[in-house]
């Protein structure tokens, strides 16, 4: 019985889903997420492409512990669903002050001291409830000691670099990451979460997945505010919606369900080390090539609503956003699929390096031939995958029965 006013936690069962209420806190993290791209987008160097992975790692680990609360108790009752709105409410603030990360002005308000506040207050309510919800569970409080300290230390560099700046804040923010990212990997490997819903865990990620790609398409598109009348913008902007379908194809089509399967039949305690290296490891780098990705077709349609753009070449950083986001997420999916379902092929490793070796050709061709090149590409890549499914799924032929052997 769920009940709004009981004071302690309500535990999950085994056939939990993701509720309503998960969704639209995850909705919140993603609109985080896409503001990265706009940071990016300001000034698309090197250094900006750097601080806006920090930026993506920083946000993806500190959402994952959340998966695990609302895996272990219902997230949309009573106090969790309290603590967790107080999260929502940092996130959000985050995500508003997210563009100006690195931009210490006179405002009402200092951006990244700001954004560094708002990631503690979210970490700070999610390790208060794992401690809430882990009263009865002594192996799971063991976990959390281990898993606490690094977060807690992790939170001094990170204040610390935003009320200082510049490099120094890019230095200590990476130092933090770490330091975040380390402890918990520590932690997992002492004593793995647990996983009482593999369907609910499972969903969970892969919506967060699907909302990212469809919210980072809309981010790309809402970029410059003069498509309609530009019939290569229209084109670019068309490509790209191929490029993200062939994202979504390449994992909910065939491997989503599969992994989910994999990790159903994982056994015991096994089964958190599992879901926490293919989810919690696996995930993030598929979202945050789907950004990268993003930002770089709002580049390409940024540069073709430019009528001295139309013609020159698409350069590095774009180039790289486009190409290299693309690598990645195709890299990391093999490292998912690795991780659940323990088989991958020299062949698909290849294909999914096939982007970084046509960077260079990328980089150098106008803005709407590089995007229809990666378009290509990934429905080739698209159209290999599919076979290679349909082989896994073809049965092995029957031996012939030997004389003797009846």
């Amino acid at each position: 019985m769920r009940g709004i006013s009981g004071v302690r936690p309500v535990p999950v069962a085994e056939t939990h889903r993701t509720t309503m209420f998960e969704i639209f806190f995850d909705l919140v993290f993603v609109f985080a997420l896409t503001r990265v791209i706009t940071f990016m987008a300001g000034s698309p160097t090197a250094l900006t492409l750097a601080q806006g992975l920090l930026l993506l790692l920083l946000l993806l680990y500190s959402w994952g512990p959340y998966t695990w609360v609302g895996n272990l108790v219902r997230a949309d009752v009573g106090l969790v669903r309290a603590a967790t709105l107080v999260a929502m409410a940092a996130i959000f603030v985050a995500a508003l002050v997210l563009p100006d990360a690195w931009t210490q002005g006179p405002g009402l308000v200092d951006a990244p001291l700001a954004l560094a506040l708002a990631y503690v207050v979210g970490r700070a309510v999610q390790l208060v409830l794992l401690f809430w919800v882990s009263t009865t569970g002594q192996p799971m409080r063991s976990t959390l000691r281990f898993f606490t300290v690094p977060v807690v230390l992790a939170w001094f560099p990170l204040i610390g670099g935003a009320l200082l700046g510049g490099k120094a804040q890019t230095a200590l923010w990476t130092v933090a990451l770490l330091t975040d990212i380390g402890g918990a990997r520590i932690a997992s490997a002492f004593r793995p979460w647990q996983v009482r819903s593999v369907g609910h865990f499972t969903e969970r990620f892969g919506l967060v997945l699907i909302i990212a790609l469809g919210e980072s398409l809309i981010a790309a598109g809402a970029g410059p505010r003069t498509v309609a009348p530009i019939s290569a913008a229209v084109a670019a902007a068309l490509l790209g919606l191929a490029s993200t379908v062939c994202l979504w194809w390449l994992y909910f089509d065939r491997l989503a369900p599969a992994a989910r399967e994999a990790v159903r039949n994982v056994p015991g305690e096994r089964r958190g080390h599992v879901a926490g290296d293919a989810y919690g490891l696996g995930h993030s780098p598929l979202i945050i090539g789907a950004i990268y990705v993003a930002l770089g077709i709002e580049q390409v349609i940024g540069r073709l609503t430019e009528e001295s753009g139309q013609a020159d070449p698409l350069g590095w950083e774009a180039a790289t956003a486009l190409y290299g986001g693309a690598a990645v997420y195709l890299l990391s999916r093999l490292a998912f699929r690795r991780l659940t379902l323990w088989t991958i092929y020299p062949t698909q490793v290849v294909v999914a390096v096939l982007p970084l070796v046509l960077l260079p050709v990328g980089r150098s061709l106008p803005p709407l031939a590089a995007l229809a090149l990666l378009t290509v590409l990934l429905v080739g890549v698209t159209w290999f995958e599919r076979r290679m499914d349909r082989r896994d799924e073809r049965p092995e032929p029957a031996r012939p029965v030997r004389p003797g052997e009846i």
